[in-house]
């Protein structure tokens, strides 16, 4: 019998490596791509963050638009100026206790500003500085003036008289100051004078020989 020659052999050798080889191949291949999903790491899961609360814009308060009652002078000396502050309204009087005075109102602003006006356009703009006093201007008849008004305790304060005393229009206004001293004008029929002391406690006040009562002024 006739054995298979050397080529034989050698052939069937190569085949054999070869399909090794390939078998190989491919099963390293399955390993790396396997190890490579097993290292790879899990998606990190996203965290929802809250959006931040934005903070409260502050409400103004009326802390320093105090009810009281101010009054004081003009920096030249040439007028007093009164005014009371209620509820968030003021009421102001500039008297020079001669010839010359305005009644004036309007309302307070929360950081304690005030605009007030009267007739012939008057006008008051003031500060309230934190319940101590008003510092402001005021024109008046064509004046310009600056004032400063300090806190004052009854009986300082506005009051006013109208009435009619032998057929004659009586308006009569006044300022008392923190100190006790008076400031105050009656108009008779359109005309101007200095004003008579009132009692400041009853209010008590006598005009042209009539006993008139003069009332505290509220805004």
């Amino acid at each position: 019998m006739k054995r298979p020659g050397p080529l034989l052999t050698l052939l069937a050798g190569l085949v054999l490596g070869l399909f090794l080889l390939t078998l190989n191949a491919t099963t390293g291949t399955k390993t790396a791509s396997s190890a490579q999903e097993e290292k790879s790491p899990s998606p990190t899961p996203t965290r929802s963050v809250a959006a931040p609360t934005p903070t409260p814009t502050p409400t103004p308060t009326r802390a320093q638009v105090l009810d009281a009652d101010y009054s004081g002078h003009t920096d030249d000396k040439a007028a007093t100026v009164g005014v009371k502050v209620r509820n968030g309204k003021a009421v102001a009087y500039f008297c020079d206790g001669a010839t010359k005075e305005s009644w004036l109102r309007g309302p307070v602003r929360d950081d304690g500003t005030m605009m007030l006006t009267g007739k012939n356009g008057a006008k008051l703009d003031g500060t309230l500085q934190d319940g101590r006093q008003i510092d402001g201007t005021v024109d008046v008849g064509g004046g310009h003036y600056t004032f400063t008004a300090e806190n004052a305790k009854k009986p300082a304060g506005l009051y006013r008289a109208t009435a009619t005393v032998a057929s004659t229009s009586i308006d009569g206004g006044w300022i008392v100051l923190k100190d006790g001293s008076q400031v105050g004008i009656v108009t008779r029929d359109g005309k101007p004078s200095a004003a008579p002391r009132i009692d400041p406690e009853t209010g008590a006040v006598t005009i042209d020989g009539e006993q008139l009562t003069a009332l505290p002024v509220t805004p």
